[in-house]
């Protein structure tokens, strides 16, 4: 059983062409600020996620660690900032255990060519496009893992965040209006092409902005693949990654974003063709169930308010998320061939959120 666990965990691969690290110079960096590092460095990489980039680090006596740094060739300085990241686990860490143990912090980018953090590696599951080769996942236990999942959401919605030393995390007041139209600015700045569907969302949008509901500390990418799950129990959530977007702000914005990313078996087939993972097996909650859930968890089952708005705010986001990613793609400055075929996503998104729009709810789209 131990050597089934141990093919189930999360696993690095090795380094991507052109993201290669330094390993001389960050051996040289860590000796001494992380006790008992011997050289040398092992480094592989993560191969999921479109945004930081994630790597572990193995030395000669077997010890590791996990290294985040922001993408080669971004140039939004606020997008995949390391420091903020590391200060986020580090305060977080005390009254919410689900974060990994952050480490260490560098803002020497003359180490790896740009800053980075270094934190522990929490073995697990991560369930990404495609589960791990092995693992039983049955509709019972996708089923408990969908409850736990938006569980632990309505968790972190719930963490004093004030407590945690991040009340200047960010800005609550105004945090709807904030979102749509910065995330629509973002949209432009990485314009490629017209996307009809798109523009028609953002203007939908700006014209149907809700009331900010509350504030809470959020994650802002809670999805499945950023989850680390004990492999013994698969509802059982060990940890929550990539905090670099967390804030302050309205947990149904949070809760929107989180809708965005789940397929649905009853989704268009073009959007569960390029859907986001694991979602659509059988046993796993459909989005109005995960929002009813998240709600009596709550306390705030009335309080809801317009879900398609924050579905479609979610959409919206995830859309100009990869439309950054590709617009780097096609400036030259990535050469992850990943993203050559991200470009249909985009349009995907906005089409969904206009059939949702079009029908007053977040369920039932084909």
């Amino acid at each position: 059983m131990k050597g089934l666990t141990e093919e189930l965990l999360d696993r690095p691969r090795a380094v991507r062409a052109g993201e290669q690290l330094d390993t001389d110079a960050l051996l040289a960096y860590l000796r001494g600020r992380l006790p008992g590092v011997k050289g040398p460095l092992e480094v592989e990489q993560f191969p999921a996620g479109y945004s930081n980039l994630t790597y572990l680090l193995r030395d000669a006596a077997g010890a590791e660690f996990v290294l985040r740094r922001p993408p080669f060739g971004s140039k939004v300085r606020t997008a995949h900032d390391m420091g903020r990241e590391y200060a986020i686990l580090t305060r977080l860490r005390p009254v919410y255990p689900k974060v990994p143990r952050a480490l260490l912090f560098c803002d020497d980018e003359s180490v790896i060519g740009a800053q980075f953090y270094v934190m522990e590696r929490v073995r697990g599951v991560v369930l990404r496009a495609r589960a791990p080769e092995g693992l039983a996942l049955s509709p019972e236990v996708l089923r408990r893992l969908s409850e736990s999942f938006v569980d632990t959401l309505a968790e972190l919605h719930g963490v004093d965040y004030a407590a945690a030393g991040l009340g200047d995390l960010g800005r609550p007041e105004g945090y709807v209006r904030r979102q749509v139209e910065g995330w629509t600015r973002r949209y432009y700045d990485a314009w490629t092409e017209d996307v009809q569907e798109i523009e028609t969302l953002e203007r939908w949008l700006a014209a149907n902005l809700p009331s900010d509901s509350g504030a809470s500390l959020i994650h802002n990418d809670y999805k499945y693949d950023n989850i680390v799950l004990d492999p013994s129990d698969l509802s059982r959530i060990v940890a929550v990654l990539d905090w670099e977007m967390a804030t302050i702000g309205d947990p149904l914005m949070d809760l929107g974003t989180t809708l965005a990313y789940w397929v649905e078996p009853e989704d268009p087939e073009e959007w569960r063709q390029l859907g986001f993972g694991l979602t659509a097996l059988p046993g796993n909650l459909t989005r109005l169930e995960l929002a009813e859930r998240y709600a009596r968890a709550r306390g705030r089952h009335e309080d809801l308010g317009p879900l398609v708005f924050y579905y479609a705010y979610g959409l919206l986001k995830v859309a100009t998320i990869v439309q950054q990613i590709y617009y780097r793609y096609r400036q030259g400055h990535t050469r992850d061939a990943r993203f050559a075929a991200l470009a249909p996503l985009v349009k995907a998104c906005g089409s969904v959120a206009l059939r949702a729009i079009e029908r007053g709810r977040i369920d039932r789209l084909n």
